[in-house]
């Protein structure tokens, strides 16, 4: 029996590597069947516009000065340089093309289920178990946010590189080698440098220290690994993981400070922190929950404010249960205790103790922190069953992944776009105001403005002093025409959110077209002195001061906005408009022509471009691209005048007069056009014609008339 045993044993190991093989395929299988639907997806309108649709550095793509600012950007209190980077890797790849950033997410959550089979077989010698373990991770429904929101990709980013780590770390436990910890701090550098998340994972490594690797020389833990390690004392384990505690402790507070500075934390006046421990306490087994039980789920769940005292006792009363319970058996199940302690540990950061947003939680912040429960329950569970129980378990395991996958498919497809997401959101959360908000937002970029209004107004009914909202209707109004009720909601706006660009910009728009000129610059300066990199207050600054003969100044703005985005037709246009102002014609001509490279379809640029030709000179040139300007917009009454004067000029007075014609057809009270359609006439003959040309001229322009009739006079002569 004892051979026959062996002889199993021999023939299972020597199979190791394919039945390796055939699990890796199988996650990949089963996860890209629960996900596929991912690839038709589109950007959300929640922090995907921060990240990439409405980021001209990440849209760049990757270039040394896209790299240098990634590496010196802090948004919202994040410094997350590799995250950026691989944003930019992407727009480089796919363009704005959603589909190739989403399968980049999918790709990152595929590879971190491989990594963590791979890893947790290496580490315990359990290959079904550590697969499963893997399985779950990647099969479960809590981890669609991560996988399928772009903005996510921090997320599945910082955990391959956790997981490189702890490959490293695996590594470096056979053979505590100085080259082997240099990898192991490069990659936990890594990992930080995509999420700041990752400042638990120094933590993480002393629980693996425990179990599975065993290297405490006074303990004995069963079901250790079978790698080779050196058991060393406790103060040498915490010691050796002092650089990397270093490491996390100063990139923690680097990010609060960084918190604080741009206002992403709540202060304590908004939310006390008795509160958010009372939170953070019932969060952890709501979380528990919804492992278990994944349904339903939100994008965003709102804090509540309140929460009843037996809901705080009673997550109190089990948490202290089961950290006893894992504390008490830790000897005999330290799956248990890692695990557990992972759970606990891990999610620390993100349980809202620092309350950075708006959410009590996020089914985003367990990507890593489920995977200590998906081992308590996977590496537990069997040695807890007596040998019937352990029956059981394989289709019992093989059904609930089954049930996982089909709830991920479900869930996949609720982020199809914003509105199926938000909708979603809202029929499953209450008092969800930022929702309402940007389901808002997404319906009035659909153009549904009274549709965006009604969600406007509910979350303003929720939250009465919410700056987003008013913004937003004040947007609306903007739109439809109505200034002076976008202008009462645009100064409620900013009298909540006094350092906001967007409504600097938004006021100075409206101020500008009521011809309070001053007043728009001034709100134009803000908007950029707030936000530097703001790119319409840079071209709407720009323009206003070209308009008040303040061309070098508007040349600074419209330099800055080129650098933030060199592919602004407008901006290009408007800088070649400043450049002829200051008698640079060749680089004004430049810059014209750059826009008409970027949008060929642009009138205006045809129209500016031929315009200084002209003024040149440089008649068949400007013929040209006046062409352009009526192709494109044959109602341009300016570009029908220039052409008829120009072919004038040239005695092609037929022509000159059917364009001269048309832009006093749409123009009746054009005076250069009919002065120089009454010209016209007196070149061919048509002396009576020309004296009606100047009867209207009497009317409309007296100077122009007597110019025309003195023309008359003399031609008559």
């Amino acid at each position: 029996m004892l051979k026959f045993k062996s002889n199993l044993k021999t023939h299972f190991l020597s199979r190791a590597p394919a039945l390796l093989c055939l699990i890796c395929l199988i996650l990949i299988l089963t996860t890209l069947t629960a996900y596929w639907q991912v690839r038709k997806n589109e950007f959300i309108n929640l922090d995907d516009d921060l990240y990439v649709t409405g980021n001209p550095s990440v849209q760049k793509g990757l270039t040394f000065r896209g790299t240098l600012w990634a590496f010196t950007r802090i948004s919202s209190g994040h410094w997350h340089p590799m995250t950026w980077l691989s944003h930019m890797l992407d727009d480089e790849l796919y363009g704005m093309d959603p589909s190739g950033h989403h399968m980049t997410n999918l790709f990152f959550h595929i590879a971190n289920a491989l990594l963590l089979f791979i890893l947790l077989r290496r580490l315990t010698g359990a290959i079904w178990r550590s697969g499963f373990v893997a399985a779950l991770f990647a099969l479960h429904p809590l981890h669609v946010e991560s996988a399928a929101w772009v903005a996510e990709r921090k997320d599945v980013l910082c955990t391959f590189f956790w997981m490189l780590t702890l490959f490293a770390y695996s590594y470096y436990v056979r053979k505590t080698k100085a080259i082997r910890y240099l990898s192991v701090v490069l990659c936990f550098v890594l990992a930080l440098m995509s999420k700041p998340m990752a400042v638990t994972l120094p933590f993480v490594l002393l629980l693996l220290d425990y179990w599975p690797l065993g290297r405490l020389k006074f303990e004995k833990i069963s079901h250790s690994t079978s790698m080779d390690v050196q058991r060393v004392s406790t103060v040498h384990l915490i010691l050796e993981k002092i650089p990397l505690l270093s490491l996390a402790a100063m990139l923690s507070l680097f990010t609060i400070l960084a918190h604080l500075k741009s206002g992403a934390i709540a202060s304590f006046d908004k939310l006390p922190f008795s509160l958010r421990i009372e939170n953070a306490l019932v969060s952890y087994i709501r979380y528990i929950g919804k492992m278990i039980w994944p349904d339903p789920l939100a994008v965003l769940y709102p804090h509540p404010m309140y929460l009843p005292l037996w809901e705080v006792g009673g997550a109190i009363l089990l948490l202290t249960i089961i950290t006893a319970l894992v504390v008490i058996f830790i000897r005999i199940y330290p799956c248990l205790a890692v695990g557990w302690f992972w759970y606990l540990g891990t999610l620390l950061p993100v349980i809202g103790l620092v309350q950075a947003g708006v959410q009590a939680m996020a089914d985003r912040f367990t990507y890593i922190p489920l995977i200590g429960l998906f081992m308590m329950v996977v590496y537990g569970l069997p040695r807890s069953l007596g040998r019937r129980g352990r029956m059981i378990l394989i289709p019992s395991g093989i059904l609930l992944l089954l049930i996982l996958m089909r709830i991920t498919l479900s869930q996949v497809c609720l982020w199809q776009n914003s509105v199926t997401l938000f909708s979603h959101t809202l029929n499953v959360t209450a008092n969800n105001y930022l929702i309402h908000n940007n389901l808002g937002v997404t319906l009035m970029r659909q153009g549904k403005d009274q549709e965006a209004m009604i969600h406007y107004r509910k979350a303003l009914e929720i939250k009465p002093n919410y700056a987003d909202a008013y913004y937003n209707i004040g947007t609306v109004f903007m739109r439809q025409g109505k200034d002076q009720e976008a202008l009462a909601h645009f100064l409620q706006a900013l009298s909540l959110k006094p350092e906001r660009a967007e409504t600097h910009n938004q006021l100075g728009a409206i101020l500008t077209r009521q011809g309070k000129v001053e007043e728009a610059i001034a709100h134009f300066a803000q908007a950029v002195r707030i936000d530097p990199d703001h790119e319409e207050a840079r071209y709407n600054l720009g323009t206003v001061l070209l308009r008040r003969g303040r061309a070098q100044e508007a040349m600074i703005h419209f330099n800055r906005a080129l650098q933030i985005n060199p592919k602004d037709t407008k901006v290009h246009i408007n800088m070649g408009l400043a450049l002829a102002a200051q008698g640079e014609i060749e680089e004004a001509l430049a810059h014209l022509k750059q826009a008409i490279q970027i949008s060929p379809e642009n009138p205006d640029a045809h129209y500016n471009l031929a315009t200084l030709l002209a003024g040149q000179g440089r008649d068949q040139e400007a013929l040209f691209h006046f062409n352009g300007t009526l192709r494109l917009n044959p109602e341009d009454v300016q570009a029908h005048y220039q052409m008829g004067v120009i072919l004038f000029r040239h005695g092609k007075n037929e022509e000159a007069m059917a364009h001269l014609a048309e832009a006093i057809r749409m123009n009746p009270n054009y005076g250069e056009a009919h002065h120089a359609l009454g010209w016209a006439y007196l070149k061919i003959g048509k002396r009576d014609l020309a004296l009606a040309e100047y009867k209207t001229l009497q009317r409309i322009n007296t100077h122009l008339a007597d110019n025309l009739y003195q023309k008359i006079a003399g031609h008559s002569k």
